[in-house]
This record gives structure tokens, C-alpha cells and sequence, in this order.
């Protein structure tokens, strides 16, 4: 019997390690940038097209590459960051695994150039998919350029698989702003199809955050700070009324390496106990620098996971940092009652003594006497000595003379009295049934809530049972799916327009769903790189909920955004619904409850709600004289 094992050709297995290494755009992105940190360059230029698919191309300053480097780089395993098994628990590099370049190439056209400080010329090399097509010197500046094309031409399986550009973009934007965050001292700068989306000189942690988040970034942030002998801990927190519903502003970065830790993530939350609302989620770009050989970065392929060795000391120090910095920065609540300036001597006051206060009596007011007597009785008084006469009180003596006929006050009452019994009592008319027929046919149709939750209302053949949110959600849903349609929504004018602040990527996705937006009743007044003026608003939403809806429908959509117009509207239209929708818990009038059930069964699919979930089940008298036979 002929062996049946045997081993991958070299382009086969880099096919295969590029399925682990690229997954989308975002991944050459992410690898080309960190090369380039590792080169020592003091400038960064990231520029892609038609959000990576097309060309990705990274140019840096670094150090460069020789000529037998140059060609080396793009074989399995080939790097200059590893000598023994021992390296790998002493990193200070980004790449170390010697299999990016070579699985890149094997999936795109790539070109390199590079050339080092002390060499006259450069090498410029072009592979297709693992081949080498050519290599050439060629006059070059100080540092490397890879420019990757056509990104999945030989795999057209996984091209498919990409999604929108507007998603991938987004991608390409969360690893971009990952690196930038990660080194400060960097100049980068970021073109996206001819335009440039970041230029961000070196400067500071503070300076870094404001230039990629833009807005009022600066007054949200709180600055941490701890030194231990197991940690290092800077960055910043933001402060507790800037929290978000989404978790999109959440960094942590370990000795310059963006990391994601659901352990430290909890650390972070512990911290802020108290001082969230439900659902929030505060921003932080946390910066940590522990000991190399204190953690273990080799445990996941994309190297976003590692391995503390004590994670609890880590635990109890981060929550402990954070919770000192927003007590020192005033953030957090104390027992102390708030100040008020405005009770505070004023300056001039300060070395004047206070005057005490004299108690002035006025010895001839009578009370009970009215205004008129009171002045007859002062002018009568001043001259007697403050003497009381019989006078003075004849408004208070005055009597009322009785009423010649009192009888004549009860003519024209009527009343049936019961002659035989020592008490009277009013005759009562004695009905049949125990209400009228108005209150009978009223309380058929009465809604009911249970739990404030579910609304409950008889029918014929016996009662519905409806879950409010679901049912009002599905009304919203067609409601703003109808607006969107026929491009009719209702707008109410805003007196003041709102001023709303997003980051620049939020503020990309903004612009693009503004033209659907509108259509649900938002008014744009104005747009800039940083915030947005709304004037209108649809009549549905109050101006307190603006900026909450915005948000999370910018977050309900940053995970993608479908490319036809329809599904965009659908997408939103469900987003809004979701958000504006009436809560579990909350408690509805009688009359709020006759309008979502009756809105309910005025829609065209009642039965189902937007993410279809059941949003009412019937109950007939069959089902329920069934329990009763038991």
C-alpha cells in the first residue's frame, strides 16, 4: 500500500497560514504597521483605496533592509526577532513569528522597496501570489515601502467573504487607531482613496488621544497614574457622564502592545461601581508595562491575548488606580454635601461685624378687629393712653339677627322618608344586575398590565396576552420603514439646535446614513470633522433622547452596514425601533396601553416583531376551562 502522507508545496502552506495571518484588509494593515514600528521609524504613512481591497500600501523611515534581508523576509519563519526558544518570553517587538510577509505574499501582488541609511542604492522586489517576479536595485530614500495589491486575487472563495467597505474600512480604522495609540512618539498619517483621514505629529499620551478621538475628548478624560514593583500604570479614564452604550473607546495596551482582557475589563468596571448607569460603559486608554518575562504573548494567532502570571495582584492594582484617580480628580461622590458658593460672605463683608437685629413691638394692634377698626382704634388710643374703649370692639360684637322664617330654608326639598323607623334614610332605587350597561360594555374592552410587562385584553373567544416591547417595537418599525419609504416623516423644530460631538470614525458613518437619517425626520443643520448641528428631530423622539439614539444607532451599526438602500432603511428602521421602544418594567396607562394594542393590529405583520419574536399569544375560555376541570 503507497503512503498517503505527504508534505505541502511551499505556496499551498503559505495559502494555508495566510487563512490564520489575513483575514481581511485590516490584517495587512495591522502587520505592515507593526514591521514598521519595529524598524525604529519616526514616521509612519498608511494609504490604502477602496478600503484595502484594492492597495494597502505602508512607507516608513526605519531602518531598512540589505539585499539578502530584502529577499529572505518572505520566507516561512524568517525573522530577526528570535534566535531561541527562551526569546520568546523576553519580547519587546511587535512581529516575531517570520510568517506575515510570506503569507501576504502569497494571497497578493506585493512590491517592496527598501534601502538602508549607510547604502547608495535600494532593492525593489515584486512577488504575485508567492512568485518572485523581480528584483532589482533601484534608487531609493532612507527606509521601507510594501504596497500590497488585488489583496485575494488567487482566492476569489475568501474575497467574496468580505464585507461592505464601509465595514472594512472601519476595520482598517480600529487597527490604525490601535497602533497610533501605542506609540505617541510616531508621526503617522492615514490617506484613504486620495484623502487624508489622520495626520498626527509625536507628542504626548493626552495629545494622541485628542488627535485620533477629536471632539471634546480632551475635558472628558481623567489621567492615571500608579508605579508598583509589578506594574507601571498610565493613561486615562473618562469621566462617568461621558459613558457610552457601546464599548468602541476601551484600550489596553501591555509593554506597547494592544491587548484585550475581559479579566482586566472587569477590574476597569469594579472601579466605576456606582457611578454607571445600566447598560454604560466607560472609555479608558490604559497603558501597562509589566516585566517581559511576567507574561506569555505567544497564546493566541493574532497576539490581541496574553498570559499574566498573577493576574489578581494585576486585578487589585488597576481597580485601585483608577478608583484613587477619579476620587482625587473630584469624579467620584463623597459624603461631604456639595458647597455652594453662593453662601460664602462676599469679600467686602468679611471684617464687618454683624448688626443685631431689634424686635419693634406695636402695642395698639387688636387682632380682632379688621383693617378699618384697627386705624379707628389707633387714632382713639393714641390719645387714651393706649386705653381700651367699649367702642373698639363693635365690629367684633356686631350680631347677625336671625332669620325671620327659617322654616322657608327647606321648601322645595322633597324628601321619602320611612314613617315607622326612629331613623331616616333616603330611598335607593334596587337594580337587577351589579353595573349598567355602559360599564359592562366598558369593562369587556379594559386592558390590563401585569407585571409591566405584558398587557392583557379579552376578545370574543377569550383574552390576548401582549408583550409590550416586542409589540412596540414592531409598531415603530413600520411606522419608520413607511417614512423612509414614501420620504414623508414628520419633523418638529428644535428652538436651540442640539450640538452633538462624535470621534472621527463616528462621525464617518454619520455622514454617510444622514441621507437615511433624514428621511426618518433628523434635520442636519450642519456637519463637521467633529460634531454635527441637529435641528430638527422626528416627533417621536424628545431632545433628551437625541443624543442617546444617535449613539446607539451608530453603534448598532458600525458592525455593518448592508450596501443596498433598502436594507440600509431596514437596518435603521430596526435599530430605532430597539431604542425608542417602551422598556420592560415600565408602567403604561390605560390609555397607552389601548394604543400599543391597538396599533399592534393595525400593522400589516402583528404577529412577529422586527427580530422575530412572538409578540402576543391568545388564550381561548376553552383552554381556560380546561384548568379549572383538573
Amino acid at each position: 500500500m503507497s503512503s498517503i502522507i505527504q508534505l505541502l508545496p511551499d505556496h499551498v502552506a503559505n495559502q494555508i497560514a495566510a487563512g490564520e495571518v489575513v483575514q481581511r484588509p485590516a490584517s495587512v494593515v495591522k502587520e505592515l504597521l507593526e514591521n514598521a514600528v519595529d524598524a525604529k521609524a519616526t514616521d509612519i504613512k498608511l494609504i490604502i483605496k477602496d478600503a484595502g481591497k484594492s492597495l494597502v500600501q505602508v512607507i516608513d523611515n526605519g531602518m531598512g533592509m540589505s539585499v539578502t534581508d530584502a529577499r529572505l523576509c518572505f520566507e516561512r519563519h524568517a525573522t530577526s526577532k528570535i534566535r531561541q526558544a527562551e526569546d520568546l518570553f523576553s519580547l519587546h517587538t511587535k512581529g516575531f513569528r517570520g510568517e506575515a510577509l510570506a503569507s501576504i505574499a502569497a494571497i497578493a501582488h506585493m512590491e517592496m522597496k527598501t534601502k538602508q541609511d549607510q547604502e547608495e542604492l535600494g532593492t525593489h522586489i515584486v512577488i504575485e501570489g508567492s512568485k518572485f517576479v523581480s528584483q532589482e536595485v533601484a534608487v531609493l530614500p532612507k527606509g521601507t515601502s510594501f504596497a500590497v495589491k488585488n489583496l485575494f486575487f488567487n482566492i476569489p472563495a475568501r474575497r467574496n467573504f468580505l464585507k461592505s467597505d464601509t465595514v472594512e474600512f472601519r476595520h482598517v480604522m480600529d487597527e490604525f487607531q490601535r497602533v497610533a495609540l501605542a506609540h505617541p512618539n510616531i508621526h503617522f498619517t492615514f490617506y484613504h482613496n486620495g484623502s487624508e483621514m489622520y495626520n498626527l505629529p509625536a507628542a504626548g499620551y493626552r495629545q494622541r488621544v485628542v488627535g485620533i478621538f477629536a471632539g471634546k475628548t480632551n475635558e472628558k478624560l481623567v489621567p492615571v497614574n500608579e508605579d508598583t514593583e509589578i506594574i507601571n500604570v498610565q493613561g486615562f479614564v473618562c469621566k462617568p457622564e461621558f459613558a457610552k452604550k457601546n464599548r468602541g473607546e476601551q484600550f489596553f495596551f501591555v509593554n506597547d502592545r494592544f491587548i484585550k482582557s475581559g479579566y482586566l475589563h472587569h477590574a476597569v468596571m469594579a472601579a466605576y461601581d456606582g457611578l454607571l448607569k445600566d447598560g454604560s460603559q466607560p472609555s479608558y486608554f490604559l497603558y501597562l508595562q509589566v516585566p517581559p518575562n511576567t507574561i506569555d504573548i505567544n497564546i493566541h494567532p493574532t497576539k490581541t491575548e496574553i498570559k499574566f502570571d498573577d493576574e489578581q495582584a494585576l486585578y487589585a492594582i488597576l481597580r485601585a488606580s483608577i478608583k484613587h484617580s477619579l476620587g482625587q480628580f473630584n469624579v467620584a461622590p463623597v459624603l461631604d454635601f456639595d458647597r455652594d458658593a453662593n453662601l460664602d460672605t462676599p469679600y467686602h463683608y468679611k471684617d464687618i461685624e454683624a448688626e443685631t437685629p431689634t424686635i419693634q413691638v406695636d402695642g395698639t394692634f387688636n387682632p380682632f378687629t379688621d383693617d378699618k377698626t384697627n386705624q379707628h382704634y389707633a387714632k382713639a388710643s393714641s390719645g387714651s393712653g393706649g386705653n381700651f374703649s367699649s367702642g373698639s370692639y363693635s365690629g367684633y360684637n356686631k350680631r347677625v339677627e336671625p332669620t325671620a322664617s327659617w322654616e322657608s330654608l327647606y321648601v322645595g326639598l322633597e324628601t321619602d322618608t320611612i314613617e315607622s323607623s326612629p331613623f331616616t334614610f333616603e330611598n335607593e332605587e334596587v337594580t337587577s344586575s351589579l353595573f349598567n350597561d355602559d360599564e359592562v360594555e366598558q369593562a369587556i374592552h379594559k386592558t390590563y398590565q401585569i407585571h409591566k410587562k405584558y398587557i392583557v385584553s379579552p376578545i370574543k373567544s377569550g383574552m390576548v396576552i401582549v408583550d409590550q416591547k416586542r409589540a412596540h417595537e414592531r409598531i415603530l418599525y413600520e411606522q419608520f420603514l413607511l417614512n423612509m419609504t414614501v420620504n414623508q416623516a414628520l419633523s418638529q423644530q428644535l428652538l436651540f439646535p442640539l450640538n452633538l460631538f462624535f470621534s472621527s470614525s463616528e462621525m464617518k458613518l454619520i455622514e454617510e446614513l444622514k441621507p437615511s437619517l433624514a428621511t426618518t425626520g433628523f434635520v442636519f443643520e450642519e456637519a463637521q470633522s467633529d460634531h454635527v448641528v441637529i435641528s430638527g428631530i422626528p416627533v417621536n423622539i424628545t431632545e433628551s433622547e437625541v443624543s442617546l439614539v444617535i449613539e446607539q444607532l451608530v453603534s448598532d451599526l458600525q458592525d455593518g452596514i448592508p450596501a443596498s438602500s433598502y436594507s440600509q432603511n431596514d437596518t435603521i428602521a430596526k435599530s430605532m425601533a430597539k431604542i425608542l421602544a417602551v422598556k420592560t418594567g415600565s408602567y403604561l396607562t390605560e390609555k397607552e396601553q389601548d394604543n400599543i394594542v391597538n396599533g399592534l393590529f393595525a400593522c400589516k405583520d402583528p404577529n412577529i416583531s422586527p427580530f422575530q419574536k412572538p409578540t402576543f399569544i391568545t388564550m381561548r375560555v376553552e383552554d381556560i376551562d380546561k384548568k379549572f376541570a383538573l
